[in-house]
């Protein structure tokens, strides 16, 4: 295992355009952190600093004890998954595995040893003397995996490793990555733009934009209490309301309606009220108007989708609640409310 520190690590490249702003961050040893974001926001080329693939313009990174700045990537004790498995065709899946380590110069018994306990541990032992072409693309992600693995590496590296595979198997292999890591107990560090993914294996997530990372947290803080509107709106399926409020003396009112809510904060002007679908309860009675368009079904719970004075707005109700097309009530939980600065952004 290792801890990784990044000290004012920031990548400007030759074109002047900057991938990745000042930041510093640590990343404990056996942790599993997911660096979340758009296309575009920076994730992989972070990823690729600490991997080496990629020269750092400014600041340290350590992995361990050690500043790897200049360090070759071979020799930063790392193993890296990426979204092409890069097998070999014309090799079984043994010799896959083990090929990293035949050029280490491992002796062949150890490699051999090595190999069946990775088949093991991923379910390929059976598959051991078959060529990539004859495997699924989840067994195939598998090799790969263990061609990481059989390195016993001090950081696993995980770019976009899933995204090839359907919605089925991808929530499969979710599950099996994250239970192989906590077996392992290896350092990980996995770029995803599925927030989804973040969410559920992720003992921290970083969530980056435009090269700036936002928030770092627990999946529950990002979601529960998220630092910015991007964060709000970026994670969470689906993902929380984000309306135009007024707010003074210490409540906020929904624009166009006579209801007030009681907030904390003594501020006053236009802000972003944000709430989360789940947060909101239709009542007969409710202080506010809702409009419903769109009825979508998901099986455990339905969406309604519509707007409030003309502002997109979700609802999520359980499977069971009678919902209709057109003008209905709502009211909102006043605890569930997070308020954000309208021009940038930020939580109040």
């Amino acid at each position: 295992m290792a801890q990784v520190s990044l000290e004012g690590v920031r990548k400007v490249y030759p074109n002047g355009f900057q991938a990745v702003e000042t930041t510093s961050f640590t990343i404990q040893d056996g942790e599993f952190v997911v660096l979340v974001g758009p296309s575009g926001c920076g994730k992989s080329t972070l990823l690729r600093m600490i991997a080496g693939l990629e020269d750092i313009s400014e600041g340290t990174l350590k992995i361990g004890d050690r500043v790897v700045n200049d360090v070759d990537p071979a020799d930063r004790d790392i193993a890296m998954v990426f979204q092409n498995y890069a097998l070999y065709p014309h090799m079984t899946v043994r010799k896959n595995i083990g090929y990293g380590l035949k050029n280490r110069g491992t002796l062949a018994a150890e490699i051999a040893a090595k190999v069946e306990d990775a088949a093991k541990m991923l379910n390929l032992t059976e598959y051991l003397d078959r060529k990539p072409a004859q495997l699924s693309g989840g067994q195939r992600q598998r090799v790969a995996m263990g061609r990481a693995v059989v390195r016993d590496p001090a950081l696993f590296l995980f770019d976009e490793p899933l995204s090839n595979l359907d919605a089925k198997l991808r929530n499969q292999m979710r599950i099996e990555i994250k239970a192989l890591q906590r077996r392992l107990g290896t350092t990980a560090v996995y770029v995803t733009h599925d927030q989804v993914e973040a969410m559920t294996m992720a003992d921290r997530i970083i969530v980056l934009n435009a090269g700036k990372i936002e928030q770092i947290g627990t999946p529950s803080e990002i979601y529960h209490n998220p630092a910015s509107t991007f964060v709000a709106s970026f994670m969470g399926a689906p993902p929380m309301n984000l309306i135009e409020a007024e707010m003074g003396q210490g409540q906020v009112r929904v624009n166009g309606f006579e209801g007030l809510l009681p907030v904390p904060e003594a501020h006053s002007g236009s802000v972003t009220m944000g709430i989360r679908p789940e947060d909101v309860v239709l009542d007969a009675h409710g202080s506010i108007s809702f409009r419903v368009d769109i009825l979508e079904e998901l099986g455990a719970h339905r969406l309604l989708h519509g707007a409030i004075a003309d502002q997109p707005f979700t609802v999520m109700v359980g499977k069971d609640h009678v919902a209709n097309i057109g003008e209905t009530r709502i009211s909102l939980k006043p605890d569930a409310l997070q308020l954000f600065d309208k021009t940038s952004g930020q939580r109040l």
